[in-house]
C-alpha cells in the first residue's frame, strides 16, 4: 500500500505541476512561461519525485512507463492493475484540485482546454489524428528507452532523475504544439474528465499510443542492451 500511496502522490504531483503551469501561469499577464516554462514544469515534477520516492515505488506516474517497465523485465504484472490504479486516481484528484484553483478566477472557462491532450481542432498546431499518433508513439518509445537505459545497473549511479526529467522537458518541448503532449494515459485523464466532451471522446488515443510506444520502447531497450553471447 506504501508503493501505491507513493504513486498516487507522485502522479498527483504530475499533473498539478504539469498541468497546473499550463493552465495558470502559461499566458499569465506580462510574465506568462510560454510553452518554455510548462516544457520545464513537466521534467521539474517527474525529476524532483523520482527523488523523493524512486526508492519506494519507482516513481513510474504512468501507466505507459509501469507497461514498459513490465515488458523490460523491471517490473512484476501482477503490481501493474494496482500501480495503473493508483496513477489514474492521483490525476483524477489532482485535477478535480486544479479545478477548485483555476475556477477562482473571473472568465474562467473549462470548455476552453484545461491542458487536455487532443488532434485535429483540438491540437494546439491543429496536426492530424495520423500525426498524434505517430508523435505520441515516437515520443513515449523513446522516454522509455531513456529510463530503461538511465536506471540500468550499468549505468552512472544517481543521476537517473535528472535524464528522465530533462527526456520529459525535451518531449514537450518537441510535442506541445502537436498533441499538447501525453505520453501519460494518467496524465491525460486526470484533467480530461473535467473538460467532457471532446477531451473524452479523444482519450482513446492518449491511452493507446503511449502504451504502443512503452511496448516499442521495451523492445527496442532490449534489443540494444543485450550483452552478446
Amino acid at each position: 500500500m506504501k508503493r501505491y500511496a507513493a504513486e498516487f502522490l507522485g502522479t498527483f504531483w504530475l499533473v498539478l505541476g504539469g498541468c497546473g503551469s499550463a493552465v495558470l501561469a502559461a499566458a499569465f499577464p506580462e510574465v506568462g512561461i510560454g510553452l518554455h516554462g510548462v516544457s520545464l514544469a513537466f521534467g521539474l515534477t517527474v525529476l524532483t519525485m523520482a527523488y523523493a520516492i524512486g526508492h519506494i515505488s519507482g516513481c513510474h506516474l504512468n501507466p505507459a512507463v509501469s507497461i514498459g517497465l513490465w515488458a523490460g523485465g523491471r517490473f512484476p504484472a501482477s503490481s501493474l492493475a494496482p500501480y495503473i490504479a493508483a496513477q489514474v486516481l492521483g490525476g483524477i484528484v489532482a485535477g478535480g484540485v486544479l479545478y477548485l484553483i483555476a475556477s477562482g478566477a473571473a472568465g474562467f472557462d473549462v470548455s476552453k482546454g484545461f491542458a487536455s491532450n487532443g488532434y485535429g481542432v483540438h491540437s494546439p498546431g491543429g496536426y492530424s489524428l495520423t500525426a498524434a499518433l505517430i508523435t505520441e508513439i515516437v515520443m513515449t518509445m523513446f522516454f522509455l528507452l531513456v529510463i530503461l537505459g538511465a536506471t540500468d545497473k550499468r549505468a552512472p549511479a544517481g543521476f537517473a532523475p535528472i535524464a528522465i526529467g530533462l527526456a520529459l522537458t525535451l518531449i514537450h518541448l518537441i510535442s506541445i504544439p502537436v498533441t499538447n503532449t501525453s505520453v501519460n494515459p494518467a496524465r491525460s485523464t486526470g484533467v480530461a474528465v473535467f473538460v467532457g466532451d471532446w477531451a473524452v471522446s479523444q482519450l482513446w488515443l492518449f491511452w493507446i499510443a503511449p502504451i504502443i510506444g512503452a511496448l516499442l520502447g521495451a523492445l527496442a531497450y532490449k534489443f540494444i542492451s543485450s550483452e552478446d553471447k
